[in-house]
């Protein structure tokens, strides 16, 4: 028998066809009218539908990037199931190159929205009721915020087993096991039983290649974890590519003054390592920033420039620390091995590629 089309606002995908459809949500108050972009690949044969979303953060660009170059796969040309991308989100702050929405909302606050709610309560009801409700398994795509540099991580609520078996397909080299919080998307996909990870990466409004690389890459193992497209035959690489983190601490500033870090993304410390000196322009006053804990570091503030209680490392903890580094290794070996692509003048990958 054959499958159903595929609705989306009042578009129909015939199975075995591709389309993007505009899905309408408001207009600048110049009548200008903004639509969000989404691109439906409906399979000839029943499969999972898998909802692929990035810049629900308008400022968050690495994951529009990893969209496209999933959309490029060839592979998709077997797809089983359906795929349903949405690159951006946050149109609103993607055009002004800002996380909110115009009145200052997180998006990612608003869910489960309202039909006649805030702006951004009614674009997370549109997401919903057009996309979310329709679909089985979510992956939703992240970077850290503006100055601050995540390592590639997975973030997910664990005690779903289908999400923690998307959270190991992706690949990522950290696993995180993240509380769910009030009105985020994932948190609204969980209440729904809809299995959802989020793909933590980079930084805010700069694409990182190591990040794209990894994140499109990960989505593709999904999708073949979830028989939506071919397993390779001999795959290359082992598949335990990841280590679960069993909590995470943030490492803060104690003084204002200029930061000049020690360790680097990616790296081992234990607890009581100095991480980064902090010191006031004329070196007059100098304090040490100490890790509280032994783990590896997950996030590196970039600025230089901090006050005190300023939030400069991120560091997750491990019940086997020495597991998780094997795990890191495993990570910067798979790009060093991948030639002068993987290669990124960008501070943290300099470090993480010694």
């Amino acid at each position: 028998m054959a499958r159903e089309p595929f609705e989306i606002a009042g578009t129909q995908i015939k199975p075995g066809t591709r389309e993007t459809v505009e899905v309408p949500v408001a207009k600048l108050y110049t009548h200008t009218p903004l639509h969000i972009p989404v691109e439906v690949i409906h399979g000839r044969r029943d499969g999972p539908v898998l909802m692929v979303c990035g810049a629900i953060h308008g400022d968050e660009i690495n994951g529009v990037e990893i969209i496209r170059r999933v959309l490029k796969n060839s592979a998709l040309r077997h797809l089983r199931g359906t795929l349903v991308a949405v690159p951006i989100v946050n149109i609103f702050g993607f055009v002004q190159r800002t996380r909110y929405l115009p009145d200052r909302r997180d998006l990612n606050r608003c869910f489960p929205g309202s039909e006649s709610g805030s702006l951004g309560g009614r674009i997370a009801y549109l997401l919903r009721t057009q996309i979310m409700e329709k679909v089985t398994h979510i992956i939703d795509l992240h970077t850290g915020a503006i100055h601050r540099f995540n390592l590639p991580q997975i973030r997910a609520e664990l005690n779903n087993s289908e999400t923690e078996r998307m959270a190991n397909a992706f690949g990522a080299p950290i696993i995180i096991k993240a509380g769910l919080r009030e009105g985020s998307l994932r948190a609204y996909a969980d209440s729904l039983d809809i299995p959802v990870i989020t793909f933590e990466g980079g930084e805010a409004l700069r694409f990182d290649e190591v990040v794209i690389s990894s994140g499109s890459k990960g989505v593709i193992r999904v999708m073949r974890e979830l028989g939506m497209i071919p397993i390779k035959k001999a795959p290359k690489a082992p598949r335990s590519r990841s280590e679960t983190a069993a909590t995470s601490q943030w490492v803060r500033a104690d003084i204002d003054g200029i930061m000049r870090p020690i360790a680097w993304l990616g790296q081992k410390v234990r607890k009581g390592q100095r991480l980064a000196m902090v010191a006031d322009p004329f070196g007059e006053s100098e304090a040490a920033v100490l890790s509280p804990c032994s783990g590896i570091v997950i996030c590196v503030n970039n600025l230089p420039l901090v006050n005190e209680g300023e939030a400069i490392y991120h560091i997750a903890r491990f019940d086997e620390l020495g597991e998780a580094e094997k795990a890191m290794d495993y990570f910067r070996s798979s790009f060093e091995n991948e030639g002068s692509e993987a290669v990124v003048p960008v501070h943290p990958w300099d470090d993480l590629q010694r």
